[in-house]
């Protein structure tokens, strides 16, 4: 079982700025979030303070993202910079391999991967224009850029466009998941049917076994239901260990799912005419 990135706390001062994200009661009590397994679950209400935490942990580890910005470019993150200077990290291991993913930066990658494959591909078109006739001179200029284009295409085929939206955002994944990476994902299930959530799982669970380490802020059951995993319940201040027969998201599905009707009468009753 590898932990590589152990613990996070806030240093014994903060700001004295009482802006977002300083205003909010998870920062201010954060105390020590302790990661006690390879895959840790931030899970709570929305609004309840787990993607600004893990935002700030992907700024105070210096994530590469998939997404059109950096960590440190983003100007949505500019809070989570300044909360990731008033954080301190212990690390069993620091690893530079793994990504920070937003679930809502997921078009903008697949649009930037099209635009780039598009512009290689143009450029290669030019240089056999410009040098018509020239062989060796094409060959050369040509071999970075297919080079390029064919990595690409054994990456992500034809294309992550070409694909459904859950489809992509698998192949992704399971174009980028590495050895020893530390993942910081936040509602990773957005796209995703619950089938392919549990084909998530399973990918999780092969990087898991080589190595790697998961932070995943969500609302899935079905993820929060990962074996072995640490929740930790952000509706509580600070948040705590929670099991995952407790967490209020799992008690109204199943709830729901059992008594459905009993849930709907009361909401769409006053809609009958």
């Amino acid at each position: 079982m590898t932990i590589l990135l152990r613990s996070v706390e806030l240093k014994s001062e903060l700001p004295a700025s009482r802006a977002y994200p300083f205003s909010m009661p998870v920062v201010r009590h954060l105390g020590t979030l302790t990661f006690t397994a390879p895959v840790t679950l931030f899970v709570g209400e929305n609004g309840s303070g787990k993607s600004t935490i893990l935002e700030a942990i992907a700024a105070a580890v210096g994530s590469i993202t998939v997404g059109a910005d950096t960590v440190e470019m983003d100007p949505d993150l500019q809070p989570a910079r300044r909360l990731a200077d008033a954080m301190r990290l212990v690390w069993s291991k620091r690893t530079r391999r793994g990504f920070f993913l937003r679930a809502e930066d997921f078009l903008g990658y697949v649009r930037r991967m099209q635009s780039l494959r598009r512009d290689l591909a143009q450029d290669a078109a030019e240089m056999e224009r410009r040098y018509a006739g020239r062989g060796l001179a094409v060959s050369l200029g040509k071999t970075p850029m297919e080079g390029s284009l064919a990595a690409m295409r054994e990456k992500y085929g034809e294309g992550l466009e070409t694909r459904s939206h859950g489809e992509s955002f698998l192949d992704l994944f399971q174009a980028r998941l590495q050895p020893g990476g530390l993942y910081l994902l936040d509602e990773p299930e957005t796209p995703l049917s619950p089938l392919k959530q549990l084909s998530l799982l399973r990918m999780f669970h092969d990087a898991v076994t080589s190595g790697a380490q998961f932070i995943i802020a969500t609302h899935s059951p079905i993820l929060m239901a990962y074996p072995g995993a640490c929740i930790l319940n952000f509706d509580t201040v600070p948040p705590s260990p929670a099991a995952y027969d407790d967490l209020e998201h799992v008690r109204i599905l199943r709830d729901f799912l059992n008594h459905r009707d009993a849930f709907l009468k009361p909401l769409l009753d006053p809609l009958d005419p």
